[in-house]
């Protein structure tokens, strides 16, 4: 059975063998610039370039809340944008991330993982700025990748 493995670590240095998906969360205000991004943005600059571009011209493409944008940064190793936080702030509407877009983007995610037959590496993802709630995220990933066969590698930075 799949489970999800915890590590002490980056989640920038996935440690596993084979073809490897690197998740995090996005905002929909096309901002980036703080987080875990920064620790994407000094091994690569391709996401970032990417998730800009993206957002720039989301009148032609589906930028939105539950989008997803798999980036290719090495041999094995590709990195997944996921809209899933609405804007930066905690508002009337609570904190910025949005379970069910994060539910859309990890449902998404999983048919990126197996055409790709990689495993998935993420910090603790919606937790940080977004400020969602692990009890609340791990069973969404439970759910849309390790019920699918997909195994999951959740780092907690040292």
């Amino acid at each position: 059975m799949t489970t999800i493995r915890y590590l002490q670590g980056d989640a920038t240095r996935p440690q596993a063998k084979g073809n490897k998906l690197i998740a995090h969360v996005c905002n929909d205000l096309g901002g980036w610039g703080k987080g875990f991004v920064l620790a994407i943005s000094n091994r690569w600059p391709g996401p970032e370039e990417a998730y800009r571009g993206w957002h720039r011209h989301r009148a032609q493409n589906d930028f939105a809340l539950g989008a997803v944008q798999v980036v290719a940064v090495e041999p094995y190793v590709w990195v997944a944008n996921m809209v899933a936080q609405r804007g930066t702030k905690t508002g009337s509407n609570g904190p910025p991330i949005r379970y069910d877009a994060l539910q859309a983007c990890l449902r998404r995610l999983a048919v990126e993982a197996a055409a790709l037959k990689a495993s998935v590496h993420m910090p603790r993802i919606g937790c940080g700025l977004a400020g969602g709630s692990w009890e609340r995220v791990e069973p969404i990933v439970a759910e849309e990748l390790v019920a699918k066969g997909v195994d999951v590698t959740v780092y907690d930075f040292d």
